[in-house]
């Protein structure tokens, strides 16, 4: 049966156009540029984006509307079929922007963590990190993470390597240490790195399951360690974490 437009509801057609109008090009909008891009009048672009803001599918500061990534929802079953780097970037923008620091998602490779997306607001390494980077992962928090979401007899195989390389004089390097830190970490549901990985950074990271309940990969905040103590990471930076650990919980494979 073919589709008339007494078929089709108006106001979501609108709505749709509204949100077509953001792109890389313009992610910020007002309502008259939103307007004109969407081809509508003022009146109605502004109760489609005040709805989106209202449902959590916009940010309004008053003067320009952004999309936020509750958008992605809207196309979760194709989500499904996409690749992870491609699912969290999105998230790892908004964090990074939201923090002024740097965010990455990573995934486990034997005893090391590999990045697959990032968002970068400077430079905290000496080295430079990209998707495709490969660090340790007995002495960074993503890799802390994915270590204590181990079966036990493969997180011992990973710790029988011990003793690690002291990548700086901070950084644990015994089997034993390093067992009852993952223990901790386990417990708490994060973990936080002071300059183990390289003096002058600190880290904080959560680990993301996928719809399932099983970790797939790691999210952490990068910063340097001027920016902020070791004790004010959790109060500054978990919160965010675990709002985005809980959003992609529903779209990761």
């Amino acid at each position: 049966m073919g589709i008339t437009e007494r078929d089709m509801m108006g106001g979501l057609a609108k709505g749709l156009r509204v949100i077509e109008t953001f792109t890389a090009e313009r992610p910020r909008q007002s309502i008259g540029e939103a307007a004109t891009a969407a081809g509508l009048d003022r009146a109605t672009a502004r109760r489609c984006l005040l709805t989106l803001a209202h449902h959590g599918y916009a940010d309004y500061d008053g003067k320009y509307f952004t999309l936020t990534p509750r958008v992605l929802r809207l196309g979760t079953a194709c989500l499904a079929t996409m690749p992870l780097p491609q699912i969290v970037q999105p998230w790892l923008d908004q964090l990074s922007e939201e923090t002024g620091e740097s965010s990455s998602v990573s995934i486990l490779d034997g005893a090391e963590i590999v990045y697959v997306a990032r968002a970068a607001q400077q430079r905290v390494m000496s080295i430079a990190l990209m998707p495709g980077s490969r660090l340790p992962a007995y002495c960074t928090s993503m890799g802390r993470v994915l270590l204590a979401a181990l079966p036990q007899a493969e997180l011992d195989a990973v710790l029988a390597q011990a003793p690690f390389p002291a990548r700086t004089p901070r950084t644990r390097t015994g089997a034993v240490a390093l067992a009852a830190e993952i223990a901790r970490v386990r417990a708490q549901g994060h973990a936080v790195i002071d300059q183990e990985v390289e003096l002058g950074l600190r880290s904080i990271a959560v680990p993301l399951w996928n719809m399932r309940g099983r970790v797939v990969a790691a999210l952490n905040i990068g910063l340097a360690a001027s920016h902020a103590t070791v004790e004010d990471l959790p109060a500054r930076f978990l919160p965010g974490l675990q709002r985005i650990q809980t959003e992609l919980r529903g779209l990761l494979r």
